[in-house]
C-alpha cells in the first residue's frame, strides 16, 4: 500500500471557451503527493485552480488528461472506490431546507452505499455539536450551525481523506476553534486532511506540509518549517524614548518611520545581525523603551512566491478574501 493519501500526475484541465471566447486552462500538469496521516495544506490566489482541482478529486469535474490516485484507488480504474476514500466540506452552504441535520445524514449515507447498520449520523452529530439541532429543519439553522453540518455530511461514509474548502469563512471565533478541536482529534485517529483556506495563519499552525498553486501550476510544495525558511527577511520594531528626528544608518537595514512614532528597521539576518541592527539605532542618539523582533510568516512566503503575478485575471476560483483576521488580500 502506497504511503500516499493522493497522487496526482501531470493533472490538466482546460475549460472550453463560450461565445467565442478561447479555452481557458485551469491546471497545467500538476503533480502532487499528499501523505497520509497529514494536514496538508493547499494555496493559491483567486483564480489558482484550488476549485478545479478539489472538483476533480471529488468526481465532480473530469480532467482533461493526467493521473489521480486516492488512497491507492486509481480515479479511473475504480472511480467508486476513490470516490468513497474522500469527503469534501464545500465551501458554498449548498443544503437542503426541508431535511433535518440527522436526515441529511442518513440521505448522504445512503447515497454513498453504507448499509443502516454501519451509519453514525448520532455521534456524528454530537461531533460537530448539533445533538440539540438533529431534528429541527435546516432553514433554521444558523450559518454557522450549516457549516457544522456540512462537516458532518463530509464524513458520513468514514473517509480517509477530508477535504476542508475554506471551512472558516464567515464563521465566528468559538465555532473556528471547535472546527480545529474536531480536526485534529480526526487526524489523530488517522484522517488525512486537506486544507485550503485565505487565512495563512490557520495554515501555518495547522499544517505540516503546504503547497501553493498559481495559475494552474504547483509553484511551490514542502514542510512548512522550509518554507517559512525561505525567507531570510527580519524586522525590529523600538518604541523610543522621544521622537525620532534622524534615522538610523546602516548597511543592510532599512529604517521607516510609523505613524505611532515607532521605529520599524528590516534586514536580513544573514547579512546583518541585530547587535549592528541595534548599534546603527544607539550611533542615531535614539534610548529605546521596547523593542521586539519579527520574523517572516507565511503571508510573506506566498506573497513572495505569487506576487509577480497575481495582476493576471481569476481562472476559476470564486472565493474573496475574508474579513476577521490577518489574511492576503488577493
Amino acid at each position: 500500500m502506497s504511503d500516499a493519501a493522493i497522487r496526482i500526475e501531470g493533472l490538466c484541465k482546460t475549460y472550453r471557451g463560450s461565445k467565442g471566447e478561447p479555452e481557458k486552462q485551469a491546471l497545467k500538469g500538476i503533480d502532487l503527493t499528499v501523505p497520509k496521516g497529514s494536514v496538508f495544506g493547499l494555496l493559491g490566489p483567486n483564480g489558482a485552480g484550488k476549485s478545479t482541482l478539489i472538483n476533480i478529486l471529488a468526481g465532480l469535474v473530469v480532467k482533461s488528461s493526467g493521473r489521480v490516485s486516492i488512497w491507492g484507488f486509481d480515479q479511473d480504474q475504480y472511480p467508486r472506490q476513490s470516490r468513497s476514500a474522500i469527503g469534501v466540506m464545500p465551501q458554498e452552504l449548498n443544503l437542503d431546507p426541508f431535511f433535518t441535520p440527522r436526515g441529511a445524514l442518513e440521505v448522504q449515507a445512503g447515497l454513498y452505499g453504507v448499509p443502516k447498520s454501519e451509519r453514525h449520523s448520532d455521534e456524528i452529530l454530537e461531533l460537530v455539536g448539533l445533538s440539540d439541532k438533529a431534528d429541527v429543519y435546516a432553514r433554521t439553522l444558523s450559518g454557522g450551525m450549516r457549516r457544522r453540518l456540512l462537516l458532518a455530511k463530509a464524513l458520513v461514509h468514514h473517509p480517509k481523506v477530508l477535504v476542508l474548502d475554506e471551512p472558516t469563512a464567515g464563521v465566528d471565533i468559538e465555532l473556528r476553534q471547535m472546527l480545529w478541536t474536531n480536526i485534529r482529534k480526526l487526524n489523530e485517529q488517522g484522517m488525512t486532511i486537506i486544507l485550503t483556506t485565505h487565512y495563512l495563519e490557520e495554515a501555518q499552525e495547522m499544517c505540516g506540509e503546504i503547497a501553493i498553486i498559481n495559475h494552474g501550476e504547483k509553484i511551490a510544495q514542502d514542510s512548512t518549517a522550509n518554507l517559512l525558511g525561505r525567507m531570510d527577511s527580519r524586522t525590529m520594531v523600538i518604541v523610543p524614548d522621544s521622537p525620532v528626528t534622524v534615522l538610523p544608518a546602516a548597511e543592510g537595514v532599512k529604517p521607516a518611520l510609523r505613524d505611532d512614532g515607532c521605529l520599524v528597521l528590516h534586514y536580513h539576518n544573514a547579512q546583518t545581525t541585530a547587535e549592528q541592527v541595534l548599534e546603527s539605532v544607539r550611533a542615531a542618539n535614539i534610548r529605546i523603551r521596547d523593542v521586539r523582533t519579527e520574523e517572516a510568516d507565511l503571508e510573506d512566503v506566498f506573497l513572495a512566491l505569487t506576487s509577480s503575478r497575481t495582476d493576471d485575471p481569476p481562472a476559476d476560483d470564486q472565493d474573496r478574501p475574508r474579513r476577521g483576521m490577518h489574511r492576503v488580500k488577493l
